[in-house]
């Protein structure tokens, strides 16, 4: 196995509900921490729509293994950021056998 090349700098984000002033609620993004990751695309693909055809492409981020628990070990619903780009995170295994690499299956999101 060869160990991977983590040279971007992700910033892993968690949702928190926050009170909207109206009575209600809504969704605010909380930095974890930033995580050194290898990010390579995966396939893509054109769901076509009733009306658009969306483009969707996935990705496998790799990032340094942290003890299950950790704030610093990503999660399914959490998402990592570079600048602009947001990546949804779908998926969390771990890469090999010694535990010393995560795996993160990935969507790129628009930004908002």
């Amino acid at each position: 196995m060869t160990v991977p090349h983590l040279n971007r700098a992700l910033v892993l984000e968690q949702a928190e509900r926050v009170p909207d002033g109206a009575g209600g609620f809504s969704t605010s993004w909380a930095a974890l921490g930033t995580l050194w990751a290898e990010v390579l695309p995966g396939t893509g693909r054109d769901p076509a729509g009733e009306e658009v055809v969306l483009t969707s492409v996935s990705y496998r981020i790799t990032v340094r293994a942290a003890p299950p628990g950790a704030d610093s070990r990503p999660k399914p619903g959490q998402r990592l950021r570079e600048g602009a780009r947001v990546f949804a995170i779908l998926a969390v295994t771990e890469r090999d056998p010694g535990g010393r690499w995560l795996v993160c299956f990935c969507r790129e999101e628009a930004p908002q």
